[in-house]
């Protein structure tokens, strides 16, 4: 857990300093805790052990990373006077925060003058860069790789924007040469680039696709909602460092803070290279707008309130972890893509298993041996049921015969897809525990596997 009793006398301290700011208030009358209040938060504590234990090194299931305890205990703090970031009047330290926050994260991805807010995660961000790119290219198409996240589909289905579908190749990023055969045939506005892709972790070849860019003009949304923060590791491999390095010439970017920037959900982010974007979202608020001159989040938002304690916890946590390679927060990124690595080296050399592809942040994908696509997909649920039930938990994935096919094991494809394990190495904490971890899944291997 990443609060204690050391987290919670340092909360109750500095609650004190809070209230200190505000002492020349008479009391409002609020009563403190009551006997009750403990009895229901008793039950609350209960019902949550009806969780996976997504805090713990044994859980490798989905895209769920504790957020550090720093972010935890700066949203409670900011929390005891529910800061709203849409106007300046709601939340004006908040609002600050979460513009130098939001320059922080701009200059990761190189640029010095970007526009951009918090929200309340990756698919608004992405439907507010799709909507923005849909006003900018007249309504044109996007499109996005069969890999690509489903919130895009779902973003032009509002937008009534087309939304055309790329292949993926048989690493799991964007098919290139598709992608040009839709170009010379579609009026194409926007190619969304997913950097890191939810499902397989795959990086798609983004200095590719903006050599095309040269050639028909459109627009770049680079999707990176999980995998943004990783521009800073130095250990992925070269093709990803060279993506990454490139990500400053894209039109807008998408990366979650609450993925593996450590902090507590909702918390994504969207930013613009270009500043002018601010006149799509251009909009009056008589009775909002009123306390200053200066830019109110509202403006350049969807959202209209907005949690200004997340905006405090990101703050709060890139004071002590800055983004900058060689840093603490980036050798944190290379320790779960180290532990990655020894997870799918592990699995080559396994009987049991076949990776489906190279792990290329620290998302690992494989299936089951076995001779026919079904029998692949039920050992694989059985493994995992299994694993659970030892409190090693992993997630399950389901992927078309053209990803699964290479590795050359199945003999029999009576399904058209498979079901394959996948684990989201993306805690630090397990460099240290890849051993424990890789000896229960060979416990859990010889008992499912060789009876």
């Amino acid at each position: 857990m990443n609060l204690n009793r050391d987290s919670l006398q340092i909360l109750d301290r500095v609650v004190e300093l809070l209230e200190g700011g505000f002492e020349t208030l008479s009391s409002s009358g609020q009563t403190s805790g009551s006997t009750s209040d403990e009895l229901i938060l008793n039950l609350v504590a209960e019902k949550l052990h009806n969780n996976y234990p997504y805090h713990h090194p044994m859980y490798l299931g989905q895209m769920m990373k504790p957020p550090h305890r720093l972010a935890h205990l700066a949203y409670t703090l900011a929390m005891c006077i529910n800061p709203n970031n849409h106007a300046l009047d709601g939340g004006r330290a908040s609002s600050e925060m979460e513009k130098d926050a939001i320059h922080k994260i701009a200059a990761m991805v190189g640029w010095d003058n970007a526009l951009g807010h918090l929200c309340g995660g990756g698919t608004i961000a992405n439907l507010e860069a799709l909507w923005v790119a849909r006003e900018l290219t007249g309504g044109k198409a996007i499109a996005v790789s069969s890999q690509a996240h489903y919130t895009h589909n779902r973003c032009a289905s509002l937008l009534k924007v087309e939304c055309l579908e790329v292949r993926a190749d048989e690493r799991g990023r964007m098919n290139v040469g598709h992608l040009e055969e839709l170009l010379d045939a579609n009026e194409i506005g926007t190619v969304v680039v997913t950097l890191g892709t939810t499902g397989l972790g795959a990086i798609d070849p983004l200095e590719e696709i903006l050599t095309l860019q040269q050639k028909y003009g459109f627009r770049i949304h680079i999707d990176s909602a999980y995998g943004g923060y990783f521009k800073l590791a130095r250990n992925l491999s070269e093709y990803g460092m060279r993506q990454y390095q490139l990500m400053q010439h894209a039109d807008s970017v998408v990366i979650d803070p609450h993925k593996h920037g450590l902090q507590p959900y909702g918390c994504g982010c969207v930013l613009f290279k270009d500043p002018r974007a601010a006149k799509i979202y251009k909009h009056d608020s008589p009775y909002t707008y009123f306390t200053s001159d200066q830019l109110h989040l509202g403006e350049i938002s969807f959202e209209c309130s907005r949690a200004g304690a997340a905006a405090v916890a990101l703050w709060a946590t890139l004071q002590r972890f800055p983004l900058a390679q060689n840093g603490d927060f980036a050798q944190r990124l290379e320790c779960s893509r180290r532990a990655a690595m020894q997870l799918y080296e592990w699995l080559k050399e396994s009987p049991h298993y076949e990776p489906v592809v190279t792990p290329e942040l620290d998302i690992v994908v494989w299936s089951v041996r076995a001779e026919t696509a079904s029998l692949v997909s039920a050992k694989a649920r059985e493994v995992f049921e299994a694993a659970a039930a030892r409190n090693l938990h992993f997630a399950l994935v389901t992927l078309p015969k053209k990803l699964v096919e290479p590795a050359g094991q199945i003999m029999n494809w009576d399904n058209d897809e498979v079901t394959c394990l996948r684990a989201c190495v993306m805690k630090p904490e397990h460099e240290d525990w890849m051993p424990r971890i890789l000896q229960e899944l060979e416990n859990v291997s010889r008992e499912i596997l060789e009876k």
